[in-house]
């Protein structure tokens, strides 16, 4: 029985050992935290543009939400289907225009918006992966893989963002301005929509 005496204070209960070890697993082990300017990335079918990239995103993700009926109100209720963000990364335009047409290759090439010639010149167009043209036969792919390597404060990869299946929808414009008095180099965005992503620890 606790005394009632004014004078007296309950003694101070010590965590058990097992709390402590609980809580120190379930903290953060790496107090170091991630810098925007840290990353790399490259995708297969544009090299020219994956080289000169200085600003791109992790997509957000938001998972659908299901209404259920009740008799007061509206219950949410987890749904199945996962919506992704756009992939867009920010690249500086080289002076030959090497990189945006590059990208702009890629667009007409699927969509093709004079000819239905475009999209057979796309494919026949030099793989940049393995060098070589795809063969006459061989089945028309519109996609490509990216990864972007994600590093620590040294510099040091620390985790892969893969993916799959990607492809350009947008591709920003490039305005010319005579009236600039300081010279800023262009910077173009392009979008990508993919089929999904998967974060891998290096």
């Amino acid at each position: 029985m606790t005394s009632s005496n004014p004078g007296t204070t309950r003694p101070r209960q010590e965590p058990s050992s097992g709390t402590l070890k609980k809580a120190f697993i379930n903290q953060i082990k790496e107090r170091n935290f991630l810098a925007p300017t840290g990353f790399q990335f490259s995708v297969t079918r544009s090299p020219k543009v994956s080289y000169f990239g200085n600003m791109i995103n992790i997509p957000g993700l938001t998972l659908g939400v299901a209404q259920q009926p009740s008799y007061l109100k509206m219950i949410p209720r987890p749904g199945e289907i996962i919506e992704f963000e756009d992939l867009t990364l920010n690249f500086l335009v080289d002076e030959n225009l090497e990189n945006y047409i590059e990208i702009q290759n890629w667009i007409r090439g699927i969509g093709f918006p004079e000819t239905l010639d475009q999209i057979y010149d796309f494919q026949n167009d030099k793989d940049p992966t393995i060098g070589i043209k795809r063969e006459e036969n061989q089945e028309i792919n519109l996609y490509s893989d990216g990864t972007l390597t994600v590093l620590n404060n040294l510099n040091i990869p620390k985790f892969h963002v893969k993916f799959e299946g990607l492809f350009p929808y947008s591709l920003s414009s490039l305005q010319f301005d005579a009236t600039q008095t300081d010279l800023d180099y262009f910077t173009a965005q392009v979008s990508f929509k993919y089929n999904i992503y998967n974060i891998e620890t290096i």
